[in-house]
């Protein structure tokens, strides 16, 4: 075909946009000039081709190994039945059909777990919480979940929100290597960390040893401090924890469609349905990237 004729045969293509679009399930008002729907298209206009080399470049094995961090229970959990479930486990599963590969999950217990394995060529895709140290081996995709970072504290204690605890003589209960981890290991002063393996085997040091907080993600220690009513969870937060589809550096063609991909979900209303079918209701959506 000719340059001449492949301009005319995009006319009624073009023309038929807003009816495919339906039909394939895109968000209904999404208007076609604007960058969101430009991100729900991308993907799935893909070509064979491009999507034959995404695939390649993600997964050199011809399977799709998916992170799963159980440590961050707004984004996966174990359903009644033992099976994994959460958003990312739903993001996994359409990313592994987009990109018509077999899809491996991989469960770790901790984000710091799912990093270390990076060098182990464990994964090829994981989702985790942007961090600059991360970063150095990673290429993270936009974020599409924003969550926070807090402190749960006694509730006879004077500390009434987060700056009140960067002082000396505080210890901090973390989980090793979470985002918030890496964040309150840039920006204390004064405070003291004292690591455990998880955030919820922080939770459980924070009590045993008496300490005078534990930092995590809002939601697990909300839940943890519910029918504990000697515990309370500060009001404000010391860190927004933006989470992200992270791929390792150097498959570059990779994670350009993972960062399409993450663009889609979030236009298309799907990252609010999952989180809200998952029961995290309360967990943010995060905006469309900035161009």
């Amino acid at each position: 075909m000719s340059i001449t004729r492949r301009r005319f045969a995009l006319v009624p293509l073009t023309l038929a946009l807003p009816a495919l679009a339906r039909a394939a399930g895109a968000p209904a008002g999404l208007g076609f000039r604007n960058s969101l729907f430009s991100a729900w298209f991308g993907v799935h206009a893909a070509s064979a081709e491009s999507v034959a080399e995404a695939a390649l470049s993600l997964a050199p094995n011809g399977r799709l190994r998916v992170a799963i961090n159980l440590g961050n229970s707004v984004l996966a959990q174990r359903d009644a039945k033992g099976e994994l479930a959460g958003i990312s486990v739903i993001l996994a599963r359409l990313l592994a059909q987009r990109l018509n590969l077999p899809l491996d999950m991989i469960p770790f217990t901790a984000a710091g777990a799912v990093f270390d394995a990076l060098d182990k060529d464990t994964w090829d895709v994981a989702f985790m919480a942007i961090e600059p140290e991360r970063a150095t081996k990673v290429e993270f995709s936009p974020a599409y979940v924003f969550i926070e970072g807090t402190y749960m504290v006694r509730k006879d204690s004077a500390f009434q929100k987060s700056a009140d605890l960067d002082r000396p003589g505080v210890r901090i209960a973390v989980g090793r290597g979470a985002a918030y981890d890496l964040y309150l290991s840039r920006t204390l002063k004064n405070a003291q960390l004292l690591r455990a393996p998880t955030g919820d085997a922080a939770m459980q040091l924070f009590v045993d040893e008496q300490l005078e907080a534990a930092a995590g993600v809002r939601q697990a220690l909300a839940g943890y401090a519910k029918g504990r009513p000697e515990l309370k969870v500060l009001g404000d937060s010391f860190s927004r924890i933006d989470q992200a589809i992270g791929v390792p550096k150097g498959r570059a063609a990779g994670a350009a469609y993972v960062r399409a991909f993450i663009e889609e979900m979030k236009a298309s209303g799907q990252v609010r349905r999952a989180l809200d079918e998952t029961g995290q209701h309360d967990a943010a959506v995060a905006p469309p990237a900035a161009d």
